[in-house]
């Protein structure tokens, strides 16, 4: 069984709770299924990129800027990690989870 990071891939901005509220849920119920099917290992969502850091090496020193590391209108909004027996699975997963989140889910195996 391999593990797989399904990363989902959010626009900046908060949505409205009355758009927001039924994703959860539907959020919810999939990793309910995902946990009950043993495929589950943990989720976390993030806070807006607007409160990243990256920090970088230079020539010993820690250098920080704010913001995220990339700029852009879609950042990172949160990640699941699953046990899947293979590719094909853990895609089925991330349809999945793109359906119930509305959202682009990248799916990528864990080395």
């Amino acid at each position: 069984m391999r593990q797989y990071l399904l990363s989902v891939y959010q626009p900046d901005g908060e949505a409205p709770p009355e758009v927001l509220a039924p994703i959860m849920a539907d959020l919810d119920t999939l990793a309910e299924q995902m946990r009950a099917a043993g495929a589950w290992v943990f989720s976390v969502g993030l806070h807006p990129a607007s409160t990243a850091t990256v920090v970088r090496d230079r020539d010993g020193e820690a250098l920080l800027t704010d913001g995220p590391f990339t700029e852009g209108k879609e950042h990172l909004g949160g990640f699941t990690i699953i046990n899947a027996p293979d590719l094909d699975a853990a895609l089925a997963w991330g349809a999945r989870m793109a359906r119930a989140s509305t959202l682009p889910v990248e799916v990528r195996p864990v080395a």
